[in-house]
């Protein structure tokens, strides 16, 4: 299998894409192709050790910034390491992109040179989430802020797939997202997607209200982009303004920090299982290919995870999968 991995997207590009790529090729088994400006990637690889045959490297001159519109950054920048990037994924000897990237572009370019799967009309970003019960998969976190009801359900329909193929739950069960867990709770947008997915998914166990979330009470949580992208940044910030809030009241007890270096070994643990980097990436569910879209913050290690869950995807064969379940429910 070959992935490609943008080495100009995120925060610390390209030092830390390459560094991650290098950890891939040491411990997984993908060939992995770098896309991006050629001479910074190459300057940067005489740091490390490698084999040579598994690392290919393609040149793309432009660069997509954070801060750039999505349509107006594929207009103006064509040579991009995102675009070029993605339209690799047509040619069979490509199997997966990820990019840490500017995550409107990843989605639009995505959409727009690999067009979706049949039967499916909007493209959404999952999310692996710890909870109390081990993880869950959340879609959708920011591709679409406004879709309509029958979106939700084919975003159920592909998260079902994901969280049954690759992170091996059998019969995975299905929540929406909601102020609350009546069935007439919240907009007519929110009770015309439970309608249906009432109707079409044996799994569904009916709404959700925001502080189950972390609860672990279902597999599969689905909300709209709006509410999605929401939830994952106030997490987000919860995190690290709690973590933050600890540290300073530990300084000020001697007790306590005997309490925290007691606790050290318990705290590492759990903060591992909150750790994005763990997972790596989120898989843009919808489009005609393989595509990982990570933190822009991301460190080697979740750029080599990543690698790791494109590297499952590719194994599961999810994309012909996906299409089969969204074909038996003839949504659109």
């Amino acid at each position: 299998m070959k992935i490609v991995v943008d080495a100009m997207g995120g925060d610390y590009a390209p030092q830390a894409v390459i560094a991650g790529v290098i950890e891939a090729l040491h411990e997984l088994k993908a060939d992995i192709v770098l896309i991006g400006r050629s001479y910074d990637i190459r300057s940067e690889l005489k740091k490390y050790q490698y084999d040579c045959a598994r690392l290919d490297i393609i040149d793309a001159p432009e660069v997509v910034e954070m801060h750039e519109g999505a349509i107006a950054s594929l207009r103006k920048k064509r040579n991009s390491s995102i675009s070029l990037g993605v339209k690799l994924l047509k040619d069979k000897g490509y199997d997966a992109f990820i990019s840490a990237g500017n995550t409107g572009a990843v989605v639009a370019a995505s959409t727009i040179h690999l067009g979706m799967l049949p039967g499916v009309e909007r493209p959404a970003i999952g999310v692996i989430i710890p909870t109390l019960k081990g993880f869950s998969f959340m879609t959708d976190m920011g591709a679409n802020t406004e879709p309509k009801p029958e979106h939700l359900l084919q975003w159920a329909l592909m998260a079902r797939v994901y969280v049954k193929e690759v992170m091996g739950i059998a019969n995975p069960t299905v929540g929406l997202l909601n102020i609350g867990e009546e069935e007439g709770k919240g907009t007519v947008f929110a009770q015309d997607a439970y309608k249906l997915m009432q109707d079409h998914l044996p799994s569904f166990i009916g709404n959700l209200e925001a502080n189950e979330v972390y609860t672990g009470k279902s597999d599969c949580i689905i909300c709209d982009g709006f509410v999605g992208n929401i939830v994952l940044k106030v997490s987000e910030g919860l995190a690290e303004s709690v973590g933050t809030l600890i540290k300073r009241e530990v300084k000020k007890s001697p007790l306590a920090m005997l309490g925290a270096f007691l606790m050290s070994p318990t705290m590492k643990h759990i903060k591992k299982k909150a750790d994005y980097s763990e997972y790596g990436g989120a898989p843009l569910l919808g489009v005609d290919g393989l595509v990982m879209i990570s933190h822009g913050r991301s460190s080697p290690k979740a750029i080599k995870n990543a690698i790791r869950a494109a590297e499952r995807e590719i194994e599961h064969k999810i994309l012909p999968i996906m299409q089969e379940e969204i074909a038996k429910e003839k949504i659109v």
